[in-house]
């Protein structure tokens, strides 16, 4: 039942956004020979428009399936969808150009392919967001639900039912428990669900109950029952998935790989690996940086100007922090203290009321404003606009034993702001709590993640009251 709605819903995506792509025709039509608002030149017969629209239609499902984007998205996040549609939408329509281009049709407008492939994205995205955002909510009320039996009744086997109990809006209710051993107490019973037997009934349980996933927690010493239980879960149809007792060592998205013929966990995939996720990500540093220093630029210059006239010495503070792959940089800040006329490296932190700062130095340093400077780092490659703070080598030679995965942050180009920041964790707050953020933000990278932060950054605002 559930595998036949999931066909359904396979099947409205691809006729919805069959239908979306024509829509789209007609509104990019009318937008660039209709409504006047677009110069334009005697367009050829609208027909001639729409057998290109139907062939790209075509081109887009093609594509689609073809990159997974109509494969099941009820364990999946909407950022990865939204990216894979902007993915399918820009090969598409490099195919159709190269497909014109090989037939000899010039005639059509270039101005409006662009709004074409802009409306296409835009609708599909927006129509998207908000038939999975409708599933949600009638997943919550009980509706689409699909039927999860766990093997494994130990800590590992609880602990994914109080996980999934934290995500009604997935739609999975657990039927029950399988275990040779586990017995459930009074209190258990209340919390949990019933065992339904042990690890010998799963194939009469797989008959007579209406089970869609079999979701194997058993610990490590249990593998050698692993292959006939899932030779009994494929004899039923039904998907197994397997919860590794070392899961605890793995990212939040594990990614298999593929070495010297053999499957492989990747214990920290990370998504900025990609050259591909590099480039767009360093493209959208250095637009966002220029546009960000044009801007503010009165205000840098009212800044430097409030520096150099309250306290003698360089505007610009110079500070040595350990960037990507733990290569050395130096940071940019306005300088917010008295000149320091001692020699040495500087292992302290600052305090409230520290007497080094200056007024204005107080003032640029509760805002934020002393920051700014470090779009130049972005503009040289140092920094990004959004990642984990970076921090002095003191520091880090200090925290990396102190504090667990402390290096991983070094995977990425620090940030001007980042998930942690984002979240309130600045200044005088938790290292602990930030490295986990920033954790969550090196495995969970995408563009729009980064908008995100971004968006948060500028809505909290830039009052840091945890900045001394």
């Amino acid at each position: 039942m559930i595998r036949r709605n999931q066909g359904i819903l396979t099947k409205l995506y691809i006729l919805s956004d069959f239908f979306v792509v024509q829509m789209s025709f007609l509104l990019a039509w009318w937008l660039k020979f209709e409504s006047g608002w677009i110069p334009y030149e005697t367009p050829k017969p609208i027909e001639s428009y729409m057998l290109w629209s139907l062939i790209y239609g075509g081109i887009t499902i093609l594509t689609g399936i073809v990159i997974t984007l109509y494969s099941p998205k009820r364990k999946k996040r909407f950022a990865d969808e939204f990216l894979k549609v902007i993915q399918v939408h820009f090969i598409s329509m490099f195919l159709l150009i190269s497909i014109m281009f090989v037939v000899k049709e010039i005639d059509i407008s270039r101005v409006y392919l662009a709004i074409y492939l802009g409306l296409n994205i835009f609708f599909i995205i927006f129509y998207r967001y908000f038939l999975k955002a409708s599933l949600k909510h009638f997943r919550e009320k009980g509706y689409n639900r699909q039927f999860v039996l766990i093997v494994g009744a130990g800590s590992l086997g609880k602990r994914f039912f109080n996980n999934l109990k934290q995500y009604p809006e997935l739609g999975y209710e657990v039927v029950g428990f399988l275990d040779d051993n586990q017995v459930w107490d009074n209190v258990e019973t209340a919390h949990y669900s019933p065992i339904l037997g042990n690890l010998d009934d799963l194939e009469d349980i797989l008959t007579r109950e209406l089970i869609d996933e079999v979701v194997l927690a058993l610990p490590l010493d249990a593998h050698s029952k692993y292959k006939k239980i899932i030779v009994h879960c494929e004899k039923a149809g039904v998907r197994t998935l397997i919860i590794p007792d070392f899961f605890d060592y793995l990212p939040a998205r594990p990614y298999f790989d593929n070495f010297a013929g053999m499957p492989m966990i990747n214990v920290r995939d990370i998504p900025l690996d990609v050259a591909s996720n590099r480039m767009f990500k360093r493209l959208f540093d250095i637009v966002f940086s220029l546009c960000t220093i044009i801007i503010i630029s009165p205000v840098l210059l009212a800044v430097a100007l409030g520096v150099k006239f309250t306290s003698p010495g360089p505007i610009i503070f110079k500070q040595e922090r350990v960037g990507l792959n733990r290569r050395h940089f130096m940071m940019y800040k306005f300088r917010s203290m008295k000149q320091q006329i001692e020699e040495g490296e500087d292992t302290g932190w600052t305090v409230e009321n520290d007497p080094r700062r200056t007024k204005f130095g107080t003032f640029i340093r509760s805002t934020s404003l002393d920051e700014l400077p470090q779009f130049f780092n972005v503009l040289m490659g140092h920094m990004s606009v959004v990642g984990p703070r970076p921090e002095r080598p003191y520091f880090v030679d200090q925290f990396r034993d102190e504090i667990p995965k402390y290096m991983v942050k070094h995977h990425v180009r620090p940030g001007i702001t980042g998930w942690a920041q984002s979240n309130g964790l600045r200044g005088d707050t938790s290292i602990e709590d930030r490295i986990n953020h920033d954790i969550f933000y090196i495995e969970n990278w995408t563009l729009l993640l980064d908008v995100r932060i971004i968006m948060k950054t500028i809505k909290n605002g830039f009052k840091n009251n945890n900045a001394y």
